[in-house]
């Protein structure tokens, strides 16, 4: 008998159907909630409730007006409606293992301790914060500027790597921030030292968001939000609820993206000093929750706008240097994305394609997605050939960043070339991506 918190199975006749096998094999979800309804008498409203999907989301689904692709998303419905992981190309889910089998912590077997955990030389992190309450540092604007600088190296090399190997260093200069902010100093310094640790708290919950943890990534962006709200910061606050307003086109709650990125847009109207660069990136997430939404109308206004501001830019701005990424290039490639999204492969392809050209070459993670987000929409224009070629290519970037993002847009893109997995081009992608991504193409396996 199933947990009262836990969904009941499907029928056994239902998953041995072949033509749910057919289905969930190509995620076709209008037709696996089609048979969730018809033969397992679970109507639109319960799929909704047990998968974490609005029902108007569902509906359309049901109706063929939308795709769902995201690997959150399927990964909850796999979930919610208990469809086992390899039926939809997913790893086994925790609650395929019965529980009889589970190994309790008890029941593992004991590692043994090192010898030697921390060399003898270095003191324990108690004794490191006796010193810090002990020691009476200087500050002065050479101090902020140092804090700031060190804040855009960890985005560089963010870029560059993914942010796992850079979380316990900037968790752990937030709380040494934010324990500053504790004492008593100069207004200026004060002031500074709020607005550096709220850029820390969103580096962090970038961190959290670029690993698909998106509790803790909200628990941190909420945090900047606050610290930034503190100094009356309008144009860093707008830039936090950005961010969540994309987490939440990953977390397939495009309401929800467009009602965050509204209310960045009202925070950074509201500021004296923000820059045509801002009001155009700001632009572009909102055509992104248009786009997500399916609103053709909505997503090209935001278009237009984003590109109208990003013309009344000068190199005389005052640009806060965490909008700077968003250059030429990068306004280029998400008016692509933002097509594809729309499913509008044949114009967002030449868009993505001209700013991979142009982009930064040190940006991996970035050219990773790009180069990926190229490839599906070759793929649904049906240029099998080249979007295995440029999903090859992207294996290069990707295999030098350690970012869940990175693997989700990967799995997305080996989903959708399900129906094509006997063709040659096909199993050569797959035998590369296995050559290179061992770990990530395990997880993969039909």
């Amino acid at each position: 008998m199933p947990q009262a918190n836990q969904p009941p199975e499907l029928p056994a006749r239902l998953l041995t159907d072949p033509e749910m096998i057919d289905a969930c094999r190509v995620r076709d979800f209008a037709v696996v909630f089609r048979l969730a309804k018809v033969k397992a008498g679970i109507y639109p409203s319960m799929i909704a409730r047990r998968c974490d999907l609005t029902p108007s989301r569902v509906g359309e689904v049901l109706s063929g007006r939308r795709q769902l692709v995201h690997m959150d998303v399927i990964e909850r419905i796999a979930d919610g409606l208990r469809i086992p992981g390899h039926m939809l190309g997913l790893a086994r889910r925790s609650w395929e293992t019965p529980q009889a089998l589970v190994v309790t912590d008890r029941e593992a077997f004991p590692v043994p301790e090192p010898a030697q955990q921390i060399p003898a030389s270095l003191p324990g992190p108690d004794v490191d914060s006796i010193l810090a309450m002990a020691t009476r540092t200087s500050f002065s604007a050479a101090t902020l500027a140092a804090f700031r600088s060190s804040i855009e190296d960890y985005w560089r090399r963010d870029n560059q790597h993914g942010g796992e190997a850079l979380r316990p260093a900037v968790v752990g200069q937030l709380r040494y921030v934010i324990g500053l902010m504790k004492e008593n100093r100069p207004p200026s310094i004060q002031y500074g030292l709020y607005g550096i640790a709220a850029e820390l708290a969103r580096l962090t919950g970038w961190i959290y968001f670029d690993a698909r943890q998106y509790n803790q990534a909200r628990t941190y962006f909420s945090e900047a939000l606050q610290l930034a709200k503190h100094i009356d910061d309008r144009q860093f606050m707008a830039n936090v609820l950005a961010c969540m307003s994309l987490q939440a086109t990953y977390q397939d709650k495009p309401a929800d993206s467009l009602a965050l990125v509204t209310a960045a847009q009202d925070q950074a109207r509201s500021a004296p000093d923000t820059t045509p660069r801002v009001l155009s990136m700001l632009s572009m997430r909102e055509a992104f929750a248009h786009a997500s939404l399916g609103s053709q109308t909505s997503t090209r206004r935001a278009l237009t706008e984003a590109h109208r501001q990003f013309e009344q830019i000068r190199t005389s701005d005052p640009d806060p240097s965490w909008v700077t990424y968003f250059d030429e290039p990068k306004l280029i490639v998400d008016t692509g994305i933002a097509h594809g999204r729309l499913g509008e492969a044949a114009t967002a392809e030449p868009l993505i394609a001209d700013a991979l050209r142009r982009e930064d070459r040190a940006n991996h993670r970035g050219r990773a997605f790009h180069a990926f987000w190229l490839a599906r929409t070759q793929l649904d224009q049906g240029k099998l050939d080249q979007a295995c070629h440029t999903a090859t290519q992207a294996l290069e970037s990707a295999s030098t960043v350690v970012s869940e993002r990175v693997t989700g847009h990967l799995r997305e893109f080996y989903g959708q070339l399900a129906p094509h997995r006997q063709e040659p081009v096909a199993l050569a992608f797959e035998a590369r991506l296995r050559e290179v991504l061992p770990p990530v193409s395990g997880s993969f396996h039909p």
